[in-house]
């Protein structure tokens, strides 16, 4: 018989700090603020005969780094269909209807997203976590949900199965 567990990783440590504004539509955006965004990860998996699920510091490991790569950036995402980035010397100047905005580059990270929300962000970690696919396969992980809060009680998850 098959066993399964859901482990949940839940750290303090797992968190970064960004700006972005969310974009509503072609000529509607948020004002530039930012977050304290949490990372939550559950995992599901087959449990072997010793009652261990496996050892999960990898993913540890992994989601901490990922939440380093987001921290202190404002964040841009380069999918957006209202949005238009464009490189300059030391600059990004970005257009979003009427208005044109100025970032330093060592102050942006862009994101392969269509907008900085908390759905969009939670399925950029689970696409940075699936490409391990031989760490999944080896662990025998069913399923994988990422919940992004950006302030308590307020998340966006996104999940990956290996079943669809």
């Amino acid at each position: 018989m098959s066993r399964t567990s859901v482990i949940e990783i839940f750290k303090e440590k797992n968190k970064f700090s960004a700006a972005h504004f969310t974009i509503f539509s072609k000529d509607k955006r948020e004002n530039l603020h930012g977050h304290n965004y949490q990372v939550y990860l559950s995992i599901e998996c087959e449990i072997i005969e010793n009652g261990l699920s496996f050892d999960y510091r990898f993913y540890k490991k992994k989601l901490y780094e990922l939440c380093r790569e987001l921290n202190e950036y404002t964040l841009l995402p380069t999918e957006s269909e209202f949005l238009k980035i464009h490189e300059e010397q030391k600059y990004y100047r970005v257009i979003f209807d009427d208005e044109e905005l100025f970032f330093l580059k060592r102050d942006v990270k862009l994101l392969p997203i269509c907008n900085i929300t908390l759905e969009e962000l939670s399925m950029w970690f689970i696409k940075k976590l699936i490409p391990e696919s031989t760490e999944l396969k080896k662990h025998r992980i069913l399923s994988l949900c990422v919940k992004v809060f950006s302030a308590p009680g307020q998340s966006g998850s996104s999940s990956w199965s290996l079943h669809g």
